[in-house]
């Protein structure tokens, strides 16, 4: 059996508080009792290194915690991959995420340590020899804010090793401007897939639809780049260089918690990228195990020993 590629994620890694769920917005001054809540390892790349692991796929990752009882824990749960993780002075970053009954989410984020994570600290943290012929998953682009500075930096120097570069920048905290636009579609030209959501996609692409935008996108990246746009429960669209477009439908699940779907279809569609499946595979094993993650609680990972999920087809 052919041995897959290595894979490694850099980004965010930080402290998730779920509550919910939360409707109609509470008016100022209000207090409101919520149903659930779950404080959780979080974070773009903290999801993906989590999903790897349930996987059983082996990975590396390079990120830092602040220097305080939070960050203790993050790098309590990720060890040993966590060992030589930096920590910064800053507090560990908190996000809270409040759901909704209509399966959206909002988030409220402190910037906190993961603004200071360094692409000096990232290029000591990959074993880069042990990366080559692998893929590089780089996310949590708009609050990583000294590492996104030496972005050309870092893909450069994974692509001199031979390493494809996945990017999921997540949503910028001042929107999608035009000078944000052209920062980002600068990047595309080292990137060798972009993972976005519909909304993302869209501001990227000049407001154009997840059948079209990949056209858009493409001509900015290296040939033989793949577009994917991840659309919630319609599943995900995705677009390469032949000019054909894969739909990929999701399955009808009753949503437990949807917070870090789209992280988790990441990190099932490039582990399936790094076993060399086709195109249309990985992204159904995106989407299934994403599917399972969501409609599950405790959350799952894979069918293996799963009660049936309510509302799914049979």
């Amino acid at each position: 059996m052919t041995q897959p590629t290595p894979l490694a994620v850099v980004g965010n890694v930080n402290i998730d508080l779920v509550m919910g769920p939360v409707a109609p917005w509470p008016q100022p001054g209000t207090e409101i009792i919520v149903d659930g809540t779950d404080l959780r390892y979080g974070g773009a790349a903290g999801n993906v290194a989590l999903t790897w692991r349930a996987l059983g796929h082996a990975f590396q990752i390079a990120a830092n915690t602040g220097r305080d009882t939070f960050g203790d824990w993050l790098r309590d749960g990720f060890a040993p991959q966590s060992d030589g993780w930096p920590v910064s002075e800053a507090a560990t970053t908190i996000s809270v995420g409040l759901t909704h009954p209509d399966s959206e989410r909002t988030f409220f984020t402190t910037r906190g340590h993961v603004a200071e994570l360094t692409w000096p600290e990232v290029r000591a943290m990959i074993d880069w020899p042990r990366l080559s012929g692998g893929g590089l998953l780089v996310c949590g682009s708009f609050i990583t804010d000294d590492l996104a500075g030496d972005y050309d930096a870092l893909f450069a120097h994974a692509r001199s090793h031979g390493a494809r570069i996945a990017l999921d920048t997540g949503w910028p905290a001042q929107g999608w401007t035009a000078a944000t636009v052209r920062r980002v579609r600068r990047w595309l030209g080292q990137c060798d897939y972009l993972l976005l959501n519909e909304v993302e996609t869209r501001a990227l692409s000049g407001g154009h639809g997840p059948e079209h935008a990949p056209s858009v996108l493409l001509p900015f990246m290296p040939e033989g780049a793949i577009v994917v746009v991840k659309c919630g429960a319609d599943g995900v669209v995705a677009g390469s260089g032949t000019g054909a477009v894969l739909k990929v439908p999701a399955p009808i699940v009753t949503a437990a918690d949807t917070i870090g779907a789209g992280d988790i279809f990441n990190a099932a569609f490039l582990a399936a990228q790094a076993q060399r499946q086709p195109l249309a595979a990985c992204l159904e094993s995106g989407v299934r195990t994403a599917s399972i993650a969501i409609s599950t609680s405790p959350r799952r990972y894979d069918t293996e020993g799963a009660t049936p999920v309510k509302g799914a087809p049979a």
